[in-house]
């Protein structure tokens, strides 16, 4: 057992060092789609930190009250609950006014919190910029102040009363604009909104007589006992304040999830036209070692083993990438504080990660790997091609056709799997584009009371998406040039015979080329409903299609890409003497 582990050994590393462009290439191709997960993963397990940090920097409280009830019915609803069994202090209650807001030339709905600066219990908004609450000034959150563009110094009007920003900050105890719960007094329909605080003083005058509400903030002897208590509209909790800011995240991570999936699928299709055409070029190797009595389990370690090292080594650079990657991607925001890296992933990522890199080389690998374990001991070491099989339906067909197009068929029949893997490749490559294109599409602003704002949800989606889009075309470009450069490698003993026979050079370019295109083809018809599919099942709600023009031109871009790319090799191989590629060994 001993010498066969050392055997398996010294071939991996043998064929590592021979074929380092092929492996550096395996590499990326499963480290794209375990490190789009992993960042995808990485959402659910950092989002979260940053309101932590928050919460422990501002003393946030476990439950925030604020009644529907308002004036003296809301201080009696609030008086009985700083008493009540398990609550162990409290801060408030403050006067809250659901107002409107002017600043920047946008009218915006307002939550307007009174303050003054005596030491909290609960809830202390850590400053981040300027000062705290004076009379005739205002506060602004933080990322509220950054939607609007609004400084410290700046003017702005509340219920057309003017106050100088003070400065801005950053509290646990309400959610991160736009989520900050403002309604109609006596509403229970809460619509989206900012928060800012202003001196209790001047909060009477701002409302125009208009009966205040309070917020009570309350600590519990089970900070967890907190999750659903009461009315969501009335009640709450940490939790729910956290999945609200947690909720920024989601169209991110949806893109994330639906891209790695998306670039397993390209990776596989790329593993796999590596690893058939690396098992063909050892296939005098798989001889050898039948002839010295390695039996079809032996010839099977030794490539499986090759493959399971790289999926373990790209596994750790995807999960690497992925996670340091994360932190740039979900940058916390304006209304939390601190920074989401520092630790390291969660044991589900790296399973998670590890798993999917070992899945993509295990399936990739193991229809080449039996077919080599199970080849004959001397058709093994003839090192002869396969004979390609033939159909005199489809040899009628051809004899009918164009000459470039009689032998890219020609080329497709003889290696069908790789044309397969071909239409793969074409088909979510376009998928993830038109999904993304789909998802541009989508308005990126919503409704804040009288005035369109930007959605910051937009902001990190739209990053996610940028991440998505290069990983999927860098991933896809790697494979044309893999499935090109294999067609042409496996095609030049065919071509330099249909050249002897009166071919030009010129055609058995072109048929390179028609042989890539006609499997893309189908793969880009197919992709163009995928990915509208795509969108609609991971979508909620109504959905903005993007123009029929730009979903046109994403095909044919598709198409001359892969054309372009097959080309170009063609043409090389094509102005190669035919006695030379005659002589030379099969790939």
């Amino acid at each position: 057992m001993a010498g066969r582990l050392l055997l398996v050994g010294r071939l991996l590393l043998r064929d590592l060092r021979r074929r380092p462009l092929e492996t550096v290439l395996l590499l990326l191709a499963i480290a794209a789609a375990t490190g789009t997960l992993t960042m995808a993963l990485a959402l659910d397990d950092v989002a979260a930190r940053p309101y932590e940090r928050t919460r422990a920097a501002t003393a946030g409280p476990d439950l925030a009250v604020t009644p529907h009830s308002t004036g003296t019915d809301a201080l009696a609803e609030l008086a009985p609950l700083t008493t009540a069994d398990g609550v162990t202090g409290h801060s408030g209650p403050y006067p809250i006014a659901y107002l409107t807001m002017t600043a920047a030339g946008k009218k915006v709905h307002t939550v307007v919190e009174g303050r003054d600066g005596a030491p909290a219990l609960l809830d202390r908004p850590a400053v981040t910029s300027g000062t705290w609450t004076r009379p005739g000034g205002v506060v602004v959150e933080r990322a509220f102040a950054d939607a609007l563009g609004v400084r410290t110094g700046d003017t702005v009007s509340i219920e057309g009363h003017d106050l100088k920003v003070l400065g801005t900050a950053v509290t646990a105890a309400r959610a991160a604009y736009p989520y900050a719960q403002w309604h109609y007094p006596g509403s229970v329909l809460v619509e989206r909104g900012g928060l800012v605080w202003v001196d209790p003083a001047d909060i009477a005058a701002l409302s125009g007589g208009r009966p205040l509400s309070y917020t009570l903030n309350l600590r519990l002897a089970d900070r967890n006992a907190s999750a659903g208590h009461g009315s969501r509209d009335v009640y709450s909790s940490w939790q729910e304040i956290a999945e609200a800011n947690a909720g920024l995240y989601r169209a991110a991570q949806t893109v994330l999830v639906i891209g790695g999936w998306l670039l397993t699928g390209l990776a596989l299709a790329g593993v796999a036209g590596i690893v058939a055409g690396r098992v063909v070029a050892r296939r005098r190797r798989v001889g050898l070692l039948k002839a010295v009595g390695a039996g079809p389990a032996m010839v099977a370690a030794v490539h499986v083993a090759e493959y399971l090292a790289i999926g373990l080594a790209a596994a750790g650079i995807g999960l690497a990438a992925g996670w340091f990657a994360a932190p740039v991607l979900i940058s916390p925001g304006a209304g939390l504080i601190g920074s989401v890296g520092g630790s390291p992933p969660a044991l589900r990522t790296v399973v998670a990660a590890v798993a999917l890199a070992l899945a993509i080389a295990v399936i990739a690998t193991v229809g080449p790997v039996l077919r080599a374990a199970t080849t004959s001991t001397v058709h093994a070491l003839a090192d002869s091609p396969s004979p390609p099989r033939r159909r005199g339906g489809r040899i009628r067909l051809s004899r009918r056709l164009p000459t470039a197009v009689l032998l890219g068929l020609r080329i497709n029949a003889r290696r069908p799997r790789r044309a397969r893997l071909v239409t793969l490749n074409a088909f979510v490559t376009v998928t993830a584009l038109v999904g993304i294109l789909t998802v541009r599409a989508q308005r990126e602003s919503f409704d804040l009371g009288y005035t369109e704002m930007a959605n910051p949800r937009v902001e990190r989606g739209q990053q996610a998406l940028l991440v998505l889009t290069v990983a999927v075309c860098a991933l896809a470009l790697v494979n044309t040039v893999v499935h090109t450069w294999s067609a042409v490698l496996d095609a030049r003993r065919p071509l330099a015979v249909a050249r002897t026979l009166g071919a030009t050079p010129g055609q058995a370019a072109a048929s390179v080329a028609v042989a890539q295109l006609l499997p893309a083809l189908l793969g880009v018809a197919a992709g163009l409903p995928g990915g509208v599919v795509l969108v609609v099942l991971a979508g909620t709600g109504r959905i903005d299609f993007p123009p029929a023009s730009w979903l046109l031109a994403t095909m044919l871009a598709a198409l001359l890409v892969i054309g372009a790319m097959a080309a170009v090799p063609a043409l090389a191989a094509a102005r190669r003497p035919v006695a030379d590629a005659l002589r030379s060994t099969p790939a």
